[in-house]
């Protein structure tokens, strides 16, 4: 038999793993977590600890080292049992009642007959009138009293107790043998016992092994293997997990609107949406994590940042800002645009330059849920409530998928509910959902509703409100980096340029964009990276090559900009330099004039003739003025471009010798892709094609 009581001194020399490594250590650690003891039979002072209250790696590390001493044949002194106290007791209360009965009748033997004894009679006789009453044989008796020989009396009844034990020659197993039996059923595959032991039969009957029963090896296993061993071997982690008690963590210390957490569930029924696609829909949905209210969601065909989004806009709009929020780390949650700036445990990595996400920018706190776990997120149960009420019920009938594809109803796919329809029923049963009254969690005391809890402590909670408009843009539009460009501090994006003066500062720094993905025309947000609002800019548009409406404009515009800002100039600078130079103190003259001591002669250049120009003759002054008169002469062969009908003539001319292979200079083919785009000649081609040459007439 293996020891299992062992002193500190000897603990710390097995060097075992998860405890102390001084005898002061361990002696700390077993007072702290009441590790059971018993006193050394060598000193009335030590201790003795079993390796029943040692951490899980300590037990198995020594029970290796043990069975490495057995390999060696140590000393049996050395690894004996003893049966103390505690021990005994301990063994006592594991048994059965029945047995323990037995235990106190034949203490009540015992004590009876030394009771006779004390009292004068004979112990012969004692003896003879007791166990004749009790109907127990006279060797039995001294049998039981040679058990309490030398113990004390309190502890004699758990030494009372018979400890059944199998005999040797047909409980003996192989050792290779139990180490192939354990090898073969503790698989995942989870192999059922017999099959595995008519394997280890096979094997045996050619290595002339000697087999106990079956029940024999699944007895050891239960004796010897810890229950969450089998589990993990047979089962997997999933399984040994759920060995583990869940935490339960307590939500009533929060207030309504400190916490939310938020996922997205595919709905399990088939809706068919407006361009007659049938799919199963998306649901987003922020919950309170105080009382459980169902807050905010979106429907959508697929997961996506926007309709994340959305749904976290419709609860700042209705309810306000909350302090934390609780999300996994999917793509649609962990996205720059979302969380930017928030170290994620999974995705992406921090730069200097990233554009601030939406929560953060709000002054969130974003905590991140423990990936593949549904228990980290509340939300999971209140979509298993959503399930029962939304995609089982009468109107999601013919609709409804099943949860797994194992469990497809018989009417599957003979039905897609009609999208206005599944939102108007998911809206009702969300607001049942959050109305029906006796929650059993700890804030709703299994007497209000998510509703009732949720208003009591909004009213008195401080709760961050975003009522300007400025704050509404954070969830309202898309977001995306850019860089003011040279050189005015203009945005290129999606083909468009945007732009206002205060980005005229701001010439190479990279900001944040937040627009309106389907309106590119309208004015657009620009912040900072680190959340600042820094202006509103205008779409500048591009005007035709000869579009004097457009160029006035332009030319209006910029006399507007030059004027204000002189006019900020003028209020802003009110001392001209005249005035700056007259304040400055006007410094004396020096009284004594320098005197150069080392003087460098100037020697007169000599004067050299270089060639003198020839007159110019007559006949050379008549060419030059033949020549002058032929450019100032208007061109006959230059194209006036006037009206549309000339333009595009040309145009198409140009594109006409392209053609045919025919060399056209780089500027004309450049001016006639550009006027190809223009409104104007993309009408006039469109006629063209129609109507032929005739509306090629000017």
């Amino acid at each position: 038999m293996t020891r299992e009581w062992f002193t500190a001194a000897e603990l710390k020399a097995f060097k075992l793993p998860d405890i102390p490594g001084t005898e002061q250590g361990i002696n700390k650690r077993a007072r702290t977590d009441g590790w059971k003891r018993q006193r050394s039979a060598g000193s009335s002072q030590a201790w003795e600890y079993h390796t029943s209250s040692l951490p899980p790696r300590a037990q198995a590390s020594l029970l290796r080292k043990l069975r490495k001493a057995d390999a060696a044949d140590l000393s049996k002194t050395e690894i004996k049992v003893r049966l103390a106290s505690e021990d005994a007791w301990a063994r006592f209360d594991a048994l059965p009642e029945s047995r323990k009965d037995k235990a106190r009748m034949r203490l009540g033997v015992i004590q009876d007959v030394r009771a006779m004894v004390v009292a004068g009679t004979a112990k012969e006789v004692a003896l003879a009138l007791v166990c004749r009453r009790a109907g127990v044989p006279t060797r039995t008796f001294y049998e039981w009293e040679s058990r309490i020989h030398g113990i004390e009396a309190a502890d004699w009844l758990p030494n009372l107790v018979d400890h059944y034990v199998g005999r040797q020659k047909t409980a003996s197993i192989p050792p290779d043998a139990w180490d192939y039996f354990v090898a073969d059923y503790l698989r995942l595959e989870k192999p059922p016992a017999a099959t595995c032991y008519a394997r280890l039969e096979d094997i045996a009957a050619e290595r002339g092994w000697v087999l106990p029963s079956l029940k024999t090896f699944l007895r050891r296993i239960e004796r010897d293997i810890p229950a969450q061993v089998v589990v993990l071997k047979r089962d997997g982690d999933d399984a040994l997990e759920r060995l583990y008690p869940a935490q339960r963590r307590d939500r009533s210390s929060l207030h309504a609107m400190e916490a939310v957490n938020c996922d997205g569930h595919i709905v399990d029924a088939f809706v068919k949406w407006p361009d007659g696609m049938v799919a199963r829909p998306v649901m987003f949905v922020f919950q309170d994590l105080y009382s459980g209210k169902i807050l905010s969601w979106r429907i959508d065909r697929a997961e996506n940042t926007q309709s994340f989004r959305l749904a976290f806009g419709d609860m700042i709009e209705k309810w306000g800002i909350p302090e934390r929020v609780l999300i996994d780390n999917t793509r649609v949650a962990a996205n720059k645009k979302m969380t930017g700036g928030v170290p994620n445990r999974f995705r992406f990595k921090v730069k200097d330059d990233d554009p601030m996400g939406l929560i953060p920018a709000l002054g969130a706190r974003v905590h991140w849920a423990q990936p593949y776990h549904g228990q980290a997120k509340p939300i999971e149960r209140a979509f298993g409530d959503l399930c029962n009420t939304i995609a089982k019920s009468p109107e999601c009938a013919g609709a409804y998928t099943g949860n797994k594809p194992t469990a497809k109803p018989e009417n599957y796919g003979s039905k897609a509910v009609p999208l206005a329809d599944f939102i108007a029923l998911a809206e009702r049963e969300i607001a049942r959902h959050n109305a029906r009254p006796g929650r059993a969690n700890r804030v709703c005391g299994g007497v209000k509703s998510f509703d009732d809890a949720f208003a009591e402590s909004y009213e008195t909670a401080p709760i961050r409100k975003a009522v300007a408009e400025e704050l509404r843009r954070l969830w309202l539009l898309e977001s995306e980096a850019v860089t003011a460009r040279q050189p005015d501090g203009h945005i290129d994006f999606l083909g468009n340029r945007y732009w206002h003066q205060a980005l005229n500062a701001l010439i190479g720094t990279k900001l944040v964009l937040r627009f309106d993905p389907e309106f590119l025309k309208q004015p657009v947000h620009v912040y900072r990276l680190d959340g600042s609002f820094v202006a509103t800019a205008d779409c500048v548009a591009d005007a035709g090559f000869f579009d004097q409406d457009a160029a006035k404009t332009h030319t209006r515009a910029r006399k507007d900009f030059k004027r204000a800002v002189k006019a900020q100039a003028e209020a802003m600078v009110r001392m001209d330099a005249t005035e700056a130079a007259a304040i400055r103190p006007q410094g004396d003259a020096p009284a004594t004039t320098p005197e150069a001591k080392v003087v460098k002669p100037v020697w007169k250049a000599a004067t050299r003739k270089g060639p003198q120009a020839a007159p110019i003759t007559d006949a050379e002054q008549a060419r030059l003025d033949a020549l002058a008169a032929e450019m100032e002469a208007p061109d006959s062969t230059v194209v006036t471009l006037d009206t549309v009908e000339t333009r595009f003539r040309r145009v198409l001319e140009i594109e006409g010798r392209a053609a045919a292979g025919q060399y056209v200079q780089p500027d004309d083919l450049a001016w006639a892709e550009r006027q190809a785009r223009l409104p104007d000649i993309r009408i006039k081609r469109e006629m063209y094609e129609e109507f032929g040459e005739a509306v090629l007439t000017a």
